[in-house]
């Protein structure tokens, strides 16, 4: 019939594929977790490739040190810390990185193969040389590193709990070549704000001041390369879970 409308075919619509997702906290192997929980819940890049590496110089430096030399660098600031605050009348407030007084060093550091790893300020790479050389220390060989921008470090695994993970097995700690927290970050805390940097005069806020924690390395890890040779001193396992 002349005027009468026909149907136009249509063609059947493609199946909208989903976009690859990333494994969440609870799904995927552990470096997938492992991963996810850096990426996703700290916000700290990586790189491609397992296991997980950290890459350096972004939001943190690291300070690789002797583990010994790391254990007694943290006891010597613990113990100041608890003296200073016995020290402290109860109506000041807390010192700052620019003021004296003794921060509470509660910056992540983990361990691996016999080394320790301290977090610090992004930049305090391309400083330590010239303040080791400020503080004295720069002629002698501390066994005292940096890893700043360009660099990466094996990511520890997340800590169980943090992103779905079973508990360690107890080959997997820092004297077998893996790296574990000793004290972990913080999700949803600004790592940034706990890193050791160098005081900037009127600035305030509660991180250790790099040129004390450099101080005190130096003096530990000069320590320890003189007393290396004798019988080494039992320290607890670092292992989180």
């Amino acid at each position: 019939m002349v005027g009468a409308s026909h149907p136009v075919p249509v063609a059947p619509a493609s199946p909208v594929v989903p976009s690859p997702r990333r494994p969440t906290g609870n799904g995927g192997s552990v470096w997938e977790r492992t991963r996810w929980w850096y990426e996703c819940a700290l916000g700290w890049p990586t790189v491609p490739g397992d296991p997980v590496r950290l890459r350096t110089g972004v939001r943190f430096d690291v300070l690789d040190v002797p583990a010994g030399a790391g254990y007694a660098t943290l006891e010597h600031l613990d113990r100041t810390e608890r003296q200073d605050r016995m020290d402290r009348p109860v109506c000041a407030p807390p010192a700052g990185r620019a003021g004296g007084g003794s921060p509470a060093p509660g910056f992540p550091v983990a361990v691996q193969g016999g080394r320790m790893l301290l977090l610090v300020a992004a930049g305090a790479a391309e400083e330590l040389p010239g303040l080791l050389e400020w503080l004295e220390w720069g002629s002698l060989a501390l066994g005292l590193t940096a890893l700043g921008a360009g660099g990466t470090v094996d990511a520890p695994l997340a800590p169980p709990g943090r992103a779905g993970l079973p508990p360690r097995p107890p080959e997997r700690d820092g004297l077998h070549g893996a790296a574990v927290w000793l004290r972990p970050p913080e999700p949803g805390c600004e790592v940034e704000s706990s890193l050791p940097a160098l005081s900037v005069p009127g600035r305030t806020g509660t991180a250790l001041d790099l040129a004390r924690l450099v101080h005190t390395l130096a003096t530990q890890c000069h320590r320890f390369r003189l007393t290396a040779s004798g019988p080494p001193r039992a320290r607890p396992v670092a292992r989180v879970g």
